[in-house]
């Protein structure tokens, strides 16, 4: 078992479904009302998903990378995605962009000028990430946990990526034993 300090922060698929659940609770005491949620994909779409079901608002999707190079853990140049996936309708009305942390500020601070920039039908947009951590060159509007020294988040579903599929079988029953 890791333990978590100023240098690691360690959670566990408990820990990650609990935290999305405060930040969900967070958003809604503010009594703010949005009209679709908007994930950043990778790791805005389990907290994007979560908040779609549970405010009953469309899903949008706008994928963006920074992190790609040994096993997503070095910071590489930005890539915002060229096109929002949605099922229906367009982008329009208030906004909620939902990541899973703000590390340095780069990919939120970018990703809310593109949407002021491109997208007219949005009139309002707001942020909300579980993470905010204190290197950040921009506050996001809802968030749970401030983390003033910047620790590495190891988040549960990272040891799918070292994971290739030849390798599943016998990792799943390493699992087992668990």
């Amino acid at each position: 078992m890791n333990t978590s300090d100023d240098k690691d922060l360690w959670v566990s698929w408990e820990q990650y479904h609990r935290v999305i659940e405060k930040l969900v609770l967070n958003v809604h005491a503010s009594g703010w009302k949005f009209d679709q949620v908007l994930c950043l994909a990778r790791g805005g779409l389990r907290p994007g998903d979560v908040f779609s079901r549970i405010f009953d608002v469309p899903l949008a999707i706008l994928s963006t990378s920074s992190y790609r190079e040994e096993a997503g853990t070095v910071r590489s140049e930005l890539d915002i995605g060229k096109h929002i996936t949605m099922s229906r309708g367009t982008l329009a009305g208030k906004i909620l962009v939902v990541d899973d942390l703000v590390d340095s500020g780069v990919t939120l601070d970018k990703v809310l000028r593109h949407l002021k920039e491109n997208y007219e039908p949005v009139t309002e947009v707001k942020s909300a990430v579980i993470w905010w951590k204190g290197c950040s060159s921009i506050k996001p509007d809802f968030y749970v946990d401030y983390l003033p020294t910047n620790p590495w988040i190891h988040q549960p579903f990272e040891e799918y990526d070292s994971l290739r599929p030849h390798q599943l079988e016998a990792w799943s029953k390493k699992g087992e034993s668990r």
